[in-house]
């Protein structure tokens, strides 16, 4: 695999450090603008946020009907400009006896078609009276994909689950959600290159210079026969009965402006009050005789990415200006929208802190196959001291801890990778075709926030190594390794989907061919989507790359309750790479070792059937009940006596301990055929493969103390 140069690289943060005042002008208006992207505000419900923003927005009102409304001036004269600040949304439908809720589009909601199905497998926001409530849109596993290969049709409303992290109703209601709540999407601000993005980003972008010229014309007054009134109009989704209740209570109007949703072209017209339907009678009511309409253009229109320049956003604001008598001066500089509310967290279980704490650190680390260098390092950093001063990493990157006598050679072995996406062709425009790395669940990556990855300049991903090569370089490298920033971007959308799964993955990331390889992007280089862990519920945890990096946290968390000096026979802790790409790094340590070795522990995900989208015949572990013995899989069984060891562990020590069959596939297999039986300790996990899979905290938690003590147990 091609990486930058050192001087490609030197070059690029040359460039960097020279243009710093002008990048960081624009990194700070990009993220004024994408706060306002980032606004919770569902149709509907602007009465249940609008007065939260009215007190952080100095000077705005929130009106009856939930706009938000500022005035300047005390003229006779008037001007109106508004915008439409709410957000189709979901609706709480139905809270089922499993704790699960089912949702309907509030109003008709976007055009686009796969504006539900992006919903699936990412985090979302239950918009409670208390505050907002983390959850995860139900996804099919992965892993399951034989049982779901007739699943063809686009997602609707009506096939979204919505699961909040726990099992009963009573359970819903003690995280204060009610019927009726409205859900919204969680999204960090997403800028990238000359550009904002997120849901509604033109309509946004709209209220951005509403409220950017109201602040603009507070400090620059009109003239004293002027007032101009900047309106925030909430429930534009019912056909503008926001802005219609609020002009119905205005007489004299000698102008409206209004700012609509981004098109596939700039639009600034007049348009005449009978195309308004029935906001037409109001218009004439408040004298209006005709409206002046801007909409700017957007990519990716009506999709959950899409995106406005800011070029054509500073457009959008000085022509709205020069409509209402103002000629900003030099660089506008937008107005920051007020920060989008914490998620509650005070139901979820202290008792589980510490290991939600160490889940996340490694959880939200990037490591698309063959890349996971940033994942081994801070592996390395967790160790206890005698472990990270004792353990090898080599030459194709496995983390390889020994520690025991030479008897009844024992293998745990978790994997640092994820499953992802790497850069394919690119074409001359900078769309990039991207080759999928592992079982990445396609339908769940569309249309979302995209990271293009830097590696080090040298390190084992670098290598095409074959994992004997113990050389100190390696582990040196590992524990200082960095790389330059991601490139944000974004994963293309179909615009005329016939089926549920994408045939090709394409991502954009705002720059041209030439400019993305002065920048040293290269064929191969890993392609990922922002990542946030979150806790959810009491005791469960949503994040993406829970396969494996919940194995990789169990280990840590064994190691640290494992004296050395005890153990009766030879242990190896081994974190390996490329996994999720054919078991790679397994294959090579096997090589090494597995001849010598009596026998293996995959700790790896148990896909479990514990969701509302898979059949329980089979792979039925629930969430929750203790981890899983991993006694079937694609690859093969583990003999009934290694089981044993397993079941007689967790009995001694109490440990509840369920028993399953599941599909897939673990890096034990390759040494099952040196003659070591090949045995999976794992935790239940749902919506496997995609960005939003869902643990247990306490199987976690039980997963290391039962590890540990299969490491002491006396085996036969």
């Amino acid at each position: 695999m091609n990486n930058p140069s050192i001087s490609t690289i030197l070059t690029c943060l040359m460039i960097f450090f020279l243009t710093l005042p002008l990048a960081g002008q624009i990194s700070q208006q990009q993220n004024a603008l994408a706060s306002w992207i980032q606004l919770d505000m569902p149709t509907g419900y602007e009465t249940r946020i609008s007065p939260h923003i009215a007190i952080e927005m100095n000077e705005w009102a929130s009106d009856q009907w939930g706009n938000l409304t500022m005035t300047v001036g005390s003229g006779g004269t008037k001007t109106i400009v508004a915008c439409g600040l709410d957000r189709p949304s979901y609706s709480v439908s139905q809270i089922t006896k499993d704790g699960y809720l089912r949702v309907h589009r509030i109003g008709r909601g976007p055009s686009h078609p796969l504006w539900d199905q992006a919903h699936e497998a990412q985090t979302v926001r239950i918009l409670t009276q208390n505050g907002p409530v983390a959850g995860v849109v139900a996804r099919s596993n992965g892993h399951f994909n034989q049982q779901h290969s007739e699943e063809t049709n686009i997602v609707t409303a009506d096939d979204l689950w919505v699961d909040v992290g726990v099992e009963t109703q009573e359970q819903v209601a003690a995280l204060g959600i009610e019927l009726l709540d409205p859900l919204s999407r969680h999204l960090p601000r997403w800028s990238y290159n000359g550009h904002v993005a997120g849901p509604d980003a033109g309509a946004r972008a709209g209220c951005a210079a509403v409220a950017t010229l109201a602040q603009y014309s507070k400090n620059n007054p009109p003239k004293s026969a002027e007032t101009i009134k900047f309106v925030l109009s909430s429930q534009k989704e019912f056909g503008w009965i926001g802005l219609s209740s609020f002009l119905s209570r205005q007489i004299n109007v000698d102008k409206l402006i209004i700012l609509g949703d981004g098109e596939s072209s700039r639009i600034h017209e007049i348009r005449p009050n009978s195309s308004f339907g029935r906001l037409e009678p109001i218009l004439v009511h408040s004298g209006i005789a005709q409206v002046d309409w801007i909409s700017p253009t957007v990519r990716e229109i009506g999709s959950h990415m899409e995106s406005i320049s800011m070029n054509e956003s500073d457009w959008l604001l000085t022509q709205t200006a020069a409509l209402v008598g103002k000629s900003l001066k030099g660089y506008p500089t937008w107005i920051e929208a007020p920060e989008t509310s914490s998620f509650l967290n005070d139901f979820h279980d202290p008792a589980h802190q510490n290991s939600s704490a160490l889940l996340e650190t490694f959880a939200n680390a990037y490591g698309v196959s063959g890349h996971e260098w940033s994942v081994r390092r801070r592996i390395l950093e967790s160790l206890p001291k005698w472990a990270r001063d004792q353990a090898k990493v080599d030459d194709i990157g496995n983390i390889i801890l020994e520690m025991g006598p030479e008897n009844d050679t024992t293998v745990f072995m978790a994997h640092l990778d994820e499953v992802g996406y790497e850069v394919g062709e690119i074409d001359p425009e900078g769309i990039v075709t991207l080759e999928r790395k592992g079982g990445a669940v396609s339908s769940a990556w569309e249309g979302q926030t995209a990271l293009l990855h830097f590696d080090p300049p040298e390190s084992p991903n670098t290598k095409s190594g074959t994992g004997v090569d113990y050389s100190p370089k390696w582990k040196k490298q590992s524990v200082t390794a960095s790389a330059i920033k991601p490139i944000k971007g974004i994963f293309l959308t179909r615009e005329n989907p016939q089926q549920k799964n994408p045939e090709q993955m394409q991502a954009w990331f705002g720059m041209n061919r030439s400019e993305l390889k002065n920048l040293g992007v290269q064929k191969g280089m890993a392609v990922s989507s922002y990542k946030e862990a979150l806790r959810i519920g009491s005791s469960r945890f949503v994040a993406r790359s829970l396969d494996d990096r919940a194995g990789s946290t169990a280990l840590l968390m064994a190691i640290n309750n494992i004296d050395p000096d005890e153990l009766s026979k030879k242990i190896y802790f081994v974190w390996s790479v490329h996994e999720e790409s054919g078991h790679i790094g397994a294959l090579a340590l096997s090589k090494l070792i597995g001849l010598g070795t009596r026998r293996i522990y995959s700790v790896d995900t148990f896909v479990s059937s514990d969701t509302p989208l898979e059949s329980p015949h089979f792979a039925h572990a629930l969430l929750g009940k203790g981890p899983v013995l991993r006694a079937i899989e694609n690859s093969g069984a583990s003999p009934v006596a290694e089981r044993n060891i397993v079941i007689n562990a967790a009995n001694t020590a109490g440990i509840p301990l369920q028993i399953g069959l599941t599909q897939g596939s673990t890096d034990g297999v390759d040494f099952a055929f040196w003659g070591a039986p090949n045995q999976g300790l794992s935790w239940p996990g749902r919506y496997s493969h995609s960005p939003g899979e869902v643990l247990d905290l306490r199987d976690l938690e039980n997963l290391a103390k039962l590890v540990r003590n299969v490491v002491l147990s006396e085996e036969p």
